[in-house]
């Protein structure tokens, strides 16, 4: 600074301008940003495919059982401690009968054997060989609905659903079953199926207009 106040001027040519200054210091901040932009926008490999061993051991004192499962034959071998549950899932593929508790406490698993409703989890496979089992599959499919299962649909009868395939074979056994005409009447006869979204009410719903309809 001179004696004046006014800074020193710089030799023609070397001017630096305010303008000059910030367009050096942008393009500075550029070059020190732009390398770690291209790194990022660099796609990522690919994981390695998970492959998972195949299951070849054979299953130790294996029996072979023929169920028949909406009225099909189907020949598995398993565990003689196999539910009917678990062959139904496990070795037959029909899923839509769940496991919820497995302990028969909360009907999840209701399926029909020769026209009754029992708790699959509770029985072995091995003693159902030549009966009649049918699950949610045989009763209906969507385009030819049980009436049981339209009225779940109507009346809303089912929240998550988990509980909708137990719910749906308990209700249409209840249909042949001696049962009082009141709601009172259904929801004791359905007490061993529960829903934990608590749809309790749609659900007797649902069975009454059936009922009412038959």
């Amino acid at each position: 600074m001179t004696a004046n106040g006014n800074f020193p001027k710089k030799e023609s040519g070397s001017r630096v301008t305010r303008r000059s200054f910030l367009s050096q210091i942008g393009a500075a901040g550029m070059v020190a940003t732009a390398a770690p932009l291209i790194v990022r926008a660099e796609p990522a490999a690919a994981p390695p495919p998970v492959t998972f061993p195949a299951t070849t051991e054979p299953i130790e004192n294996a029996m072979s059982v023929t169920l028949v499962v909406n009225g099909k034959s189907s020949k598995v071998s398993i565990d003689p401690r196999t539910t009917l549950l678990d062959a139904l899932r496990e070795s037959i593929g029909l899923t839509g009968t769940k496991k919820g508790c497995d302990h028969g406490q909360c009907g999840a698993c209701t399926v029909h054997v020769n026209g009754q409703r029992i708790n699959s989890c509770l029985t072995l496979a091995i003693m159902h060989e030549g009966d009649e089992i049918t699950t949610i599959e045989g009763l209906g499919d969507a385009a030819n609905l049980h009436p049981m299962q339209a009225a779940f649909l109507e009346h809303d009868g089912y929240q998550c659903g988990y509980c909708t395939s137990g719910q749906i074979m308990s209700a249409v056994a209840l249909l042949k079953e001696p049962c009082g005409p009141g709601d009172g009447d259904v929801k004791e006869l359905m007490s061993g199926n529960i829903c934990r979204c608590g749809a309790y009410p749609n659900i007797v719903a649902a069975i009454q207009q059936v009922r009412h309809r038959a």
